[in-house]
């Protein structure tokens, strides 16, 4: 005769008790990210020709590269939201060959960080744009940005149209999308016991959910790709910032003002764009007389960086028609490598 052994009622509440205790436990200790020195990261993502330009009591993470032509303007590539000037890589090699390429962190990004006075706002990016080219000698560019930073981009072209030879927005943030309420995270994090906390806390898995979101094939993405964003997202103040920001974002954007713009552009767009959809492409080019639209179907939010070869070729094409910085007085306003796309 078999004896059935009987159950501690103590024993299993303090099993129970136990498990409840040292599961978050486990998942923090997935989510545990503490923040890391610039030192620490610069090792990794910023070897030469990487440097540290100061600006505004920053030091702000650059690459220059390319044939400092006079004659033709720079390219200036402004990267989106968690990202970094790495995004623009494969621009980068392709454009360079035979045109200057100047990239870099913005304020609250990547190696570059927060600003000492905690404002990365649009306004702060527009004028950190303005003094890195002061910095580097440069009157004029094309500014090229994505996400966050294409509004950096018309929004400098706004401020100071005369320093912006052309525009090419990349799956560009400029007009108001369905509201959203702020994540509740944000707004908890925003608490000032728990602002340390959110300087810990980063899981590697959540990181790769939101970029393969932003992928239009997300078999395209690897794991060097998630790693980088990871690491740089945890760049002393980073996350602080990305809160900071989040609480700030305007609700309603002004199409009126774009349309005072009188700059060649070129909008490009990923088709499988699940973050900002491809409908906003035609608001951009209705609203920008003297704009192309190219569409990329394959593609979603971030096609220069899934797909590098393929983006970069429209690109490259709207460069070849634009006229050299000693001839931009001459330039009519119908100019044939700015027709409005079909």
């Amino acid at each position: 005769m078999t004896t059935r052994r009987r159950t501690d009622p103590r024993a299993a509440g303090r099993l129970m008790l136990a498990t409840a205790l040292l599961a978050p436990l486990g998942v923090l200790g997935v989510a545990w990210a503490p923040a890391r020195d610039v030192a620490s990261l610069a090792r990794r993502w910023a070897p030469p020709p990487s440097r540290f330009v100061a600006i505004d009591g920053m030091r702000v993470h650059v690459r220059d590269e390319g044939p400092k032509d006079a004659t033709q303007p720079p390219v200036v590539l402004l990267h989106g939201t968690l990202s970094s000037l790495h995004t623009w890589d494969g621009w980068a090699r392709d454009l360079a060959r035979d045109r200057r390429v100047i990239r870099f962190d913005l304020p609250g990004f990547g190696l570059t960080g927060p600003a000492p006075d905690g404002d990365e706002g649009l306004a702060r990016m527009v004028r950190t744009t303005f003094a890195l080219l002061d910095s580097l000698g440069v009157r004029r560019a094309v500014l090229a940005g994505n996400s966050l930073g294409g509004a950096v981009a018309w929004e400098a072209a706004l401020a100071s149209p005369a320093r912006v030879a052309g525009l090419v927005l990349v799956d560009a943030v400029g007009y108001t999308q369905e509201k959203r309420p702020i994540p509740p995270g944000f707004r908890v994090a925003d608490l000032p016991v728990l602002r340390q906390l959110t300087e810990e806390l980063l899981p590697k898995p959540l990181v790769e959910i939101g970029l393969r979101e932003a992928y239009g094939d997300p078999s395209r993405l690897d794991e060097e790709v998630v790693t980088r964003y990871w690491q740089l997202a945890r760049r002393e103040g980073n996350r602080l910032a990305l809160v900071r920001r989040a609480l700030k974002l305007p609700s309603d954007w002004s199409p009126q003002r774009l349309r005072t713009l009188d700059i060649p552009t070129l909008i490009v767009w990923g088709g499988r764009d699940r973050l900002i959809p491809p409908v906003h492409a035609d608001s951009f080019h209705h609203d920008l007389a003297r704009s192309k639209v190219v569409v990329l179907p394959e593609l979603g939010h971030v096609p220069h960086e899934e797909d590098p070869a393929a983006s970069v070729a429209p690109v490259r094409e709207f460069l070849g028609r634009l006229p050299g910085v000693l001839g931009v007085a001459a330039v009519p306003a119908t100019h044939a490598g700015i027709a409005a796309a079909p």
